[in-house]
């Protein structure tokens, strides 16, 4: 490789990682939108949670033929890609297969890389017909249509390419090897590319050279894209199950956050000794501690592990396919909640980035533009989205604020919710019925 060779790798390296580190700047800057909240508890079950469900795929597998697939193409994209770790060195400093001299390690890991590469192959070829020829319903329901579809299929397009292009390279440097060509030195075990390089038998060296380079090339610009490709992308999950298994909420599934505000006040209404004219209690900074807004409307209103759920999700529908609602034809889809609230993330960033830093209002917000009431009022509640999700995240935390809004900020709860909340403050029980009464059934 000439030292032409080398400054344009180091460029194009430099332009990869760049542009990654301004899309990673961005994300965090979306993130950081929402409302600070404290998830810094047990920390041991957090470490927990991180290794068994984001590193050991842990829930994945609760569904086995995508959970052992998943694993498969999770584990030998991930290993496979510590080559870049020598490409990047060989790219730099023009040398070859610069690890070489780890010997028979050297083989090991190269057979090993093979053997990966060829289950990922197999393993998206599988995802591909589950998803076009068989069309498994969460694949093909209706909040996957347009860009989300056409990303999945882009992705395991992108994976097919990458692992053919290793294997093509490695075909074509085992036959250099092989001919004894200069620069390419033995070294290398090859169980799958090996049945490749016979391809190679009667071409000119040169010829040989010529396609071991563009394979090489194609493979690390093929990997910076990918990498690139993955803000734009479901595939972010990549990067963020591990932070948003360890943020995750670990209080008992169904138990709900009580408003401290609203707490009080019930509080006092309750002392006796009150003053019913006393000043807002304070918090540790001096300030009142009231809401300036009960529950959410945007995703301003929402707190970060929130915005980062969105980010997370895989859209895999695995929570849509567990929501009873959406089983008996309701419009809610705990899926499109999330996604919903990751393209108005986008929208309030975009919106950011045009006015210099400063969100400018829009008219628009996550509450009625994105998610409707509808969708909203089908929720029963179940936490079946929650357990289902197999990185953690937590539609139904989002759906709540957003009801909380509706109730405590509009008066927006249906007819029947209203009637109930009526009968409880003036007569102590769900149902309209006089005080003095609520205890005949015992008589009965």
């Amino acid at each position: 490789m000439s030292y032409i060779d080398n400054i344009l790798f180091v460029l194009i390296l430099a332009a990869g990682f760049g542009f990654f580190a301004f899309n990673v700047k961005k994300l965090i800057r979306n993130i950081k939108l929402g409302r600070d909240i404290d998830r810094s508890d047990n920390p041991k079950e957090r470490w927990n949670n991180m290794a068994l469900i984001a590193l050991g795929q842990s829930k994945m597998v609760r569904r086995p033929v995508a959970g052992i697939l998943h694993i498969i193409v999770y584990v030998g994209f991930v290993i496979i890609n510590i080559e870049l770790l020598e490409i990047i060195i060989d790219g730099i400093f023009g040398t070859h297969r610069v690890f070489s001299f780890l010997g028979g390690a050297y083989s090991f890991l190269i057979g090993f890389f093979e053997i990966l590469a060829l289950g990922v192959i197999v393993s998206v070829v599988i995802f591909w017909i589950r998803r076009n020829i068989i069309k498994l319903w969460r694949f093909a329901h209706g909040d996957l249509k347009g860009w989300p579809h056409n990303d999945a299929n882009y992705i395991l397009y992108f994976e097919t390419v990458l692992m053919l292009l290793f294997l093509t390279m490695n075909a074509a440097d085992f036959h250099l090897q092989t001919v004894g060509a200069d620069h390419y030195t033995q070294a290398g075990a090859f169980p799958v590319s090996g049945f490749i390089a016979p391809l190679f038998d009667g071409m000119a060296e040169g010829t040989v050279i010529m396609i071991e380079r563009a394979t090489w090339w194609l493979h690390i610009i093929g990997i910076l894209i990918f990498m690139n490709y993955l803000y734009y992308s479901k595939h972010l999950h990549i990067l963020l199950a591990f932070p948003n298994t360890y943020y995750a909420n670990l209080k008992p599934k169904g138990q709900f956050e009580n408003l401290a505000s609203v707490t009080k006040e019930v509080e006092l209404m309750m002392d006796p000794n009150a003053d019913p004219f006393a000043a807002p209690p304070e918090n540790e900074a001096g300030e009142e501690e009231v809401p300036s807004k009960f529950g959410a409307s945007d995703v301003q209103d929402l707190n970060w592990v929130q915005l980062m759920n969105a980010y997370t999700c895989t859209e895999c529908g695995r929570c849509t396919s567990a929501c009873p609602a959406n089983l008996t034809g309701k419009k809610l889809s705990p899926r499109k909640i999330m996604m919903d609230t990751r393209d108005r993330m986008e929208e309030v960033g975009k919106n950011i980035d045009k006015n210099k830093g400063t969100f400018v209002d829009d008219g628009k917000s996550l509450l009625n533009d994105y998610i409707t009431q509808e969708e909203l009022w089908a929720c029963t509640t179940c936490n079946g989205c929650v357990e289902a999700c197999p990185v953690n995240i937590d539609p139904l935390s989002i759906i709540m604020d957003l009801r909380k809004f509706l109730v405590m900020e509009q008066s927006a709860a249906p007819m029947e919710l209203n009637n109930m909340m009526t009968n409880v403050e003036n007569n102590g029980a769900p149902w309209q019925y006089n005080q003095m009464d609520r205890l005949n059934w015992k008589d009965e």
